[in-house]
């Protein structure tokens, strides 16, 4: 009975959308902090020595976590703006 992928089984709307005014401040929030705590973590793990605690290896992977989310934030904007701008 649900096999069928081309069926609808819910009751939201065909064209259904997040509600943009609720995305854009977040992303407008977190795109400048994620991207500062990335630079902060990769300036750390670039001056870490290999005898510290934190040493460089466990510090880049918190670099790459808060690029990842700026890339994402940043796509968010983008998506964003390019929907309330009607195209």
């Amino acid at each position: 009975m649900y096999d069928d992928p081309g069926r609808r089984s819910g009751s939201e709307p065909v064209t259904a959308r997040s509600d943009l005014k609720l995305r854009f401040p977040p992303a407008a929030v977190f795109t400048p902090l994620f991207a500062a705590a990335a630079l902060a973590f990769a300036f750390w793990a670039a001056r870490a020595d290999d005898g510290d605690p934190l040493g460089p290896g466990v510090l880049v992977v918190p670099a790459v976590i808060c690029g990842l989310l700026t890339v994402t934030a940043v796509i968010t904007l983008v998506v964003v703006a390019r929907r309330r701008s009607g195209t």
